[in-house]
Parts: structure tokens; sequence; C-alpha cells
């Protein structure tokens, strides 16, 4: 029986860290059928590397696509720089369990509209995004905002127990139907107020279902020594794996911080499974938030709901236009997005290249000037970080966006070059492999990505979308380990 698609003379970056070696795949059926030097083979579809590499589909495991997968289902911006799984429910904001009436919070807003949330379950979103059939794979986690917006009407305080209750029934029944775990966002002002004791027992839930607890630091700027012992001791009592969401050092009276922060890292993960991920620039994006306004920093604004006109401005220009202070400025803004440009290169660097360290682009969907990690994080670290700056070996670049998170969030057979594992593959020139878009012109594809593959199906080729869909949705259908490593790489192996 003839193979499906058979790819040959690529070099080959497994995803285990290991060196690149040479050699061909055969996919039959969605999966990988053997590796090596398959001569005398057959395929339907026969493609030459011409000696290029091949990796395992990379898997972004920090995204706010929960809407776009069943609204936007090609989800070019993702599938245009090689990534075959995204991993929605980021930051405490999840499209589910949730339905709302009426206007959506902050910053469940970035999400979409009210419209948009419509799924009271997690069953009724895994069906919706199974439905749609996006062009990659989809695996997402529950936010403590989102159940916060089911079960209380007031943010601004701790939850009651009754409502912590409630919260913790939303949670176990989504985690039964297949989420991946809880996300938090305690840096926001609409969950800031939940205190450790409306926390534990939902990270407790998932630890006994078996899944990770990924959270937005209570404090990325001054306090987040603070925050994350809070994190380790929250998924320490949980019996949790926990990855702490972009982890940086913002603001410019904290450049230089991320030594410290690292080596806190560090020394939690000999107790405990703990992990963060990264994105490849100095700037971060959310909603305006009126804490981080300083005129320490370049804050642009990409959207203004009262204001629109305003939109890919500086908010120095628009307070100056409007003869008011920057504080006042931003307040007349709102709701409103901002890029802030609020780290520093070497911390940023520091925390990438860390082997706890993965991959996410934590790139807005929905905004109408995007951040450039929305289009180009995954490229940008392999071609700016690794080929050109040398930061880090290829082989462990690609890692930490395949391997490691596979790992890390228990997508059984993804993120991984066997035999066996399911067929998500990225086919790259690194000679001319280049991220593209910029501040000024965010929304453009990345140069280099030659073919993706996603479940054996050809999804993207040479810069275009096929427009064969074969996504699915990834629902947990295992534990996810909270066994202790003295070596990260070992995880993806």
């Amino acid at each position: 029986m003839p193979d499906d698609l058979l790819i040959r003379n690529a070099m080959l970056l497994d995803g285990s860290g290991a060196p690149p070696f040479a050699g061909d795949v055969a996919i039959r059926g969605g999966r990988i059928m053997a590796i090596g030097i398959l001569k005398g083979r057959e395929a339907t579809t026969v493609i030459d590397a011409d000696g290029r590499y091949l990796a395992p589909g990379f898997i972004d495991v920090h995204t706010h696509d929960d809407t776009n997968v069943i609204r936007t289902p090609d989800m070019l911006p993702k599938l245009s720089q090689g990534v075959t799984t995204v991993v929605v429910g980021n930051c405490g904001i999840s499209a589910s369990p949730v339905s709302l009436a009426s206007e959506v919070p902050d910053p469940m807003n970035l999400l979409g509209r009210a419209e948009d949330f419509r799924y009271p379950s997690f069953a009724t979103y895994a069906e919706a995004v199974d439905k749609a059939v996006p062009s990659v794979n989809v695996a997402a986690l529950v936010g403590h905002t989102s159940l916060r917006s089911q079960v209380m009407d007031d943010f601004a305080r701790p939850a009651q127990a009754s409502e912590i209750a409630a919260m913790e029934r939303l949670l176990r029944r989504a985690l039964d139907e297949g989420a991946l775990g809880l996300s938090s966002g305690l840096a926001y002002r609409n969950a800031f107020h939940a205190p450790t004791a409306e926390m534990a027992p939902l990270v407790a839930a998932v630890g006994e279902a078996g899944g990770i607890y990924t959270t937005h630091l209570r404090d990325e700027f001054a306090g987040l020594p603070g925050a994350m012992d809070e994190a380790f001791a929250t998924a320490r009592h949980g019996r949790v794996p926990l990855v702490i969401s972009h982890l940086k050092c913002a603001g410019a009276g904290n450049w230089g911080g991320a030594p410290h922060a690292l080596k806190k890292l560090e020394d939690a993960a000999r107790h405990q499974r703990a992990h963060c991920d990264c994105y490849p620039y100095t700037a971060g994006s959310s909603t305006l938030d009126l804490g981080q306004v300083s005129d320490e920093i370049e804050i642009t604004i990409t959207w203004s709901e009262p204001h629109p006109e305003q939109a890919r401005r500086p908010l120095t220009a628009i307070a100056e236009e409007w003869k008011l202070s920057l504080l006042e400025t931003a307040e007349r803004l709102q709701p409103a997005g901002a890029v802030y440009h609020n780290m520093s290169e070497d911390d940023m660097r520091r925390v990438l290249a860390h082997p706890l360290s993965m991959v996410g682009s934590d790139g807005l969907p929905n905004d109408p000037h995007p951040h450039p990690r929305l289009w180009g994080a995954f490229p940008r670290v392999l071609a700016h970080y690794s080929r050109d700056l040398a930061l880090m070996p290829l082989a462990e670049a690609v890692r930490k966006m395949t391997g490691l998170s596979a790992a890390n969030f228990g997508l059984t057979d993804r993120g991984v070059i066997r035999e066996g594992a399911y067929a998500d593959l990225t086919l790259f020139n690194l000679e001319t492999l280049e991220d593209t878009a910029d501040y000024a012109t965010p929304i453009a594809p990345a140069q280099g990505i030659e073919l993706v593959v996603v479940n054996g199906t050809i999804a993207y080729r040479q810069g275009a979308a096929t427009g064969e869909r074969a996504g699915r949705m990834l629902r947990r259908t295992r534990r996810i380990p909270n066994t202790l490593t003295q070596n990260s790489k070992e995880e993806s192996q």
C-alpha cells in the first residue's frame, strides 16, 4: 500500500533537542509510518525537501485564539509561521464555560464580543471547534476570570465560599470533558482580588484531575519575586504542574532582574514541576491598564472603543493633543488596547534561552493593529535568535516549541518526529526564514516556511494555505505528569 505523503531528503529535527539528521518521512492515515532513508517507498504525494529542515509542527502554548479557531478557522497567522497546534484559554480568560448576556468583562473582551461567548460548557465549545474544522489543532484551558464571570456580580472582592464551590463545579465538569487545566490572570483588575484561598481549591481540583495550572502572575513588575512564590506555593499545594505565562521583568526599574527570576524558577523546579513560556519581543500587549501607564516606557494605543481614531498612536501624543495627563488620557480612551515597550532585550534573551522555557506567541488575533508576535514569533526565534545571534542551537530552539511543549501540556504523540506520532510537520528553509511582521506593519506572513502538514494533510505550501483543513480538538485523555526532573530535556524524549 502506498503512503499518502513522502517527504524525502530532509534534515530532521525530531523535537528532542538532538542534532539534526538526514532522512525521509513517510506518512499514512495522519501518522508517521516510517523514518529513515526510505528507498523504493511509494506515495501518492512525494515532496523533495532538498536538504531543508523538517521539524515537528510548532506548538503555540500561549494563545488567545479561543473564538478565532471557530470564527476564522483558516488560522493563517499561525499556520503561516509553522504552528500546527494552539493552546487557548490563557491568562484567566477562555471562551468556555461561558455565556454572557451583556458587557464582556476586561480582559475577556480580548477574545471577542458578548455574542462570541456562547459556550456554557466545555463540551459545547469542543463540539464547535470540531464542527469548524480549523486548520490547526486546538487544546484548551479554562480561565479563572471566565469562571468568575459566571458566578460573581462583583469582581472587586474575593469570591465567597458558595461562589468558589460553583466555580469548582464548572471547572471539574470542564476537566472531565477534556480541558487541559486552569489558567489565571491575577494581574488583571477582575481577578486581582482573588486571594490564595480562592485559587487553592480550584488548583487542587486540577491536580486531582491530572491537569495543568498556568498563570499570568499577580505582579510582573517590582512584586515579581513574591508573585512567583505565590504561584509556586499554589501549584505545590494543588500537586499540579505549573507554567508561568510570559515570564518577564516588566518596567524600567526592574530591568536586569531575569537572573534572579530564573534562579527562583530553577529552585522551585527542584521540588515541583515548573516551567515558563516566553515570546521573543521586548514589548507586551493587552488591554489598556491604568496601572501600567507611565512616562518611563513607550505605550502605543492599538484600539479604543470610544476613540477608534486614536489607534496606532503613542499615548504621549494623544495626551499632548488633548492637553491631559497620561493617566487622564488613558481613562478617556478606555476600553482600549495597548502595546507596552516595558522589557529589556537582555532579560528577554535570558528567559528565552533558559532550558525551562517554552515559546508562546501571546498574539491577540482580534486586535485591529496587533503586536507583531501574532504573525512572527516562531520564525523570529529560529531565524533571529538561533541562526543570526546564536542564542541557542537550532535543535534546542525547536525543542522549546515542540517536544517540551507537548510533554508539559500532555499532548500525546505531538511535538515529535517518530514512528507512530501524528504527522504534524513544518518544513522550513533556514537561509530564507524571516519574520516580516513589525510594529509598523504587524500583519505580515513570515518568509521561509515552505510546507505545513497537520494530521497528515498539507495545510500550507510555498507561502499560501491550501484550503485543506485537518485540525482537531485535542481533549485531555490522560494525566499530565507531575514528576520532578533535574534536566528538562529528558521530558521531551
